[in-house]
């Protein structure tokens, strides 16, 4: 089998992501899973705005939270409607940090905050709700929360409702598109490459591959991982852009350093058939061990394995165990 350039040919959204836990529900269902964990919303304030940050804040972030859960604890004794508070001790609660982990305390605490217009702390709550953490499971319940805190704007709020509405039984892609743009306009850039997808097939816009494209580019940029991947095959295929066949392998080869195992794939065989890149075999068949090694088999590139000399075998076994460490 030689290495055309249909070989190299990836479908879209072929490198979805499974988001981080804290901050979002699952990937969107047209796209395909790798099981790469991407980064989520930015780290939560705890403050409403306009509140500078006082010695419970400023010991949350310096990660002191011994002290943060004490002068936190003060603040809402001297005032029972603080809620950037409750959400710090929430927080703290929900994830260990100075005291022991309590679910349901954090739970506890994020109603009361969210009672009082608090967008982290109904987010937070949304996602106990999503996750049955510290509360029962309740997905309609999540859902009003979730829509509190987009109506301030919060980024992984609009991002979940996209994914809600992307993952109804008639799912609403629309409404998803919708979602996606407001939080990806406000940096949030997982919603950015939610939002590539939606462009590249068409579902809830216009099908456009110059503005999926771009918005590939934004997340690639900004470390999405399987963005990157979906921006590679894009510069290496055209699609609404001039290919680019160096620069589709230099995003291959950042996916593939981050343990992406389909951009590890796909940078072999560039590297194998001197596509975009030098011909290198060695370092060919190093990403192609450890894709093949994370399941993704490739006929060709075994071959191309098979024919090295022993003495590029061992080369290759030597950058295989220098790239994955002792």
């Amino acid at each position: 089998m030689s290495a055309p350039r249909a070989a190299l040919v990836l479908l879209a959204a072929m490198a979805a992501h499974a988001a981080d836990a804290q901050t979002t529900l699952t990937p969107p269902p047209s796209a395909s899973r790798t099981g790469v964990a991407m980064p989520g919303a930015p780290a939560p304030s705890f403050l409403a705005a306009g509140v500078k940050p006082d010695l419970a804040y400023g010991a949350m972030q310096r990660g002191n939270f011994v002290t943060a859960f004490r002068e936190a604890t003060k603040r809402i004794e001297a005032d029972s409607s603080d809620a950037p508070a409750m959400t710090i001790l929430g927080e703290l609660y929900r994830d260990g940090l100075g005291v022991r982990t309590d679910p349901a305390e954090a739970a506890r605490w994020y109603k009361l905050a969210a009672a009082r217009g608090n967008p982290e702390a109904a987010f937070a709550l949304a996602l106990a709700y999503l996750q049955g953490r510290g509360v029962q499971a309740d997905r309609a319940a999540a859902r009003p929360l979730l829509e509190a805190a987009a109506a301030r704007d919060h980024t992984g709020a609009l991002y979940n409702l996209g994914l809600m509405a992307s993952e109804e039984s008639a799912p609403d892609y629309r409404a998803a598109a919708g979602y996606f743009q407001r939080a990806a306009g406000l940096g949030n850039m997982d919603a950015a490459y939610a939002l590539a997808l939606l462009y590249k097939e068409g579902k809830g816009v216009p099908r456009d591959l110059a503005l999926s494209a771009e918005w590939l580019r934004k997340a690639a940029a900004e470390r999405i991982v399987a963005a990157q991947v979906d921006y590679a095959v894009a510069l290496f295929n055209g699609e609404g852009m001039e290919a680019d066949e160096s620069l589709a392998a230099s995003y291959f080869r950042r996916a593939a350093a981050a343990n992406n195992p389909v951009a590890a794939n796909r940078l072999a065989r560039m590297l194998a058939a001197g596509r975009g890149v030098p011909k290198d075999p060695v370092e060919a068949m190093k990403w192609h061990v450890l894709a093949r090694t994370a399941g993704i088999n490739d006929d060709w590139l075994d071959g191309q394995l098979a024919a090295l000399s022993p003495q590029q075998r061992a080369a290759v076994e030597a950058a295989v165990k220098k790239q994955v460490g002792p």
